[in-house]
């Protein structure tokens, strides 16, 4: 699977249906993908249009699962991958399955490691008033791959002072 970067801004921007100022990389983020045997029929992700940050991620169960209201579930999709050092891939809520079911993801974003190489699943909760069913190939959620940085935590004994200082929540009001 290729997924597309975006990429720096540039003076001309060629026809690509970009917005003006952007190209995109002519480099792609190379993604391997295990599909696992009960997948079988389901498609891979797929981005939902050209301009999609995100790939469709489809539930991979073999019977329908009912989500009651308040109420989690690990749905499986039925794949693994295999993410280059550098990357992450964030499992993040789909927009309509929120606003119209109360249907989210419940650690959003889930982290996919590049070291993991399991299958991905997708934490549903429904937060509407009524069940919530989710039968196979359906659309639960979908994944963004994104650069990460490894830090080197330096232990000190005082930090730098800023304006906002310890402010934390609710610091600048509501």
């Amino acid at each position: 699977m290729d997924v597309a970067c975006w990429a720096r801004p540039v003076a001309d921007a060629p026809t690509t249906g970009l917005p003006m100022g952007y190209s995109m990389d002519d480099e792609k983020l190379k993604i391997r993908v295990r599909r696992l045997k009960h997948s079988a029929g389901l498609p891979l992700p797929a981005s939902g249009s050209a301009r999609s940050s995100g790939l469709d991620l489809r539930a991979c169960v073999d019977s329908p699962i009912e989500i009651q209201p308040g109420g989690s579930v690990l749905i499986p999709t039925g794949f693994c991958l295999e993410i280059p050092p550098g990357y992450e891939g964030q499992v993040r809520p789909r927009s309509g399955l929120a606003l119209e079911r109360g249907v989210t993801v419940l650690n959003s974003p889930g982290t996919v490691d590049s070291d993991y190489r399991g299958e991905v699943g997708v934490i549903l909760i429904n937060h509407g008033p009524n069940p919530f069913s989710v039968n196979r190939g359906d659309r639960i959620a979908q994944i963004v791959f994104c650069r990460v940085c490894s830090p080197v935590l330096d232990e000190s004994d005082a930090l730098d002072p800023t304006a906002r200082g310890e402010g934390g929540f609710g610091h600048t009001g509501v």
